[in-house]
């Protein structure tokens, strides 16, 4: 039986719960999800999580936003 996951949010999300990005971690791995679809999980690893944040405060995905 595997341990149940300790979803955290942001707290910039702010009280409702609605379209909030929620992470856990599970065993090695972290697991992401959207507050108003629980049921899709992503799983990626700690560096590549770490890869992804850091390109996100480099710019790197600000032309999908612009």
């Amino acid at each position: 039986m595997s341990t149940p996951i300790s979803w955290q949010k942001a707290t910039f999300s702010g009280g409702n719960g609605e379209n909030c990005i929620e992470v856990g971690r599970q065993a090695d791995s972290i697991v992401m999800r959207e507050s108003d679809d629980p049921d899709l999980i992503i799983t990626t690893s700690p560096a590549k999580l770490s890869a992804f944040i850091q390109g996100v405060k480099a710019g790197e995905f600000d032309h999908f936003v612009s």
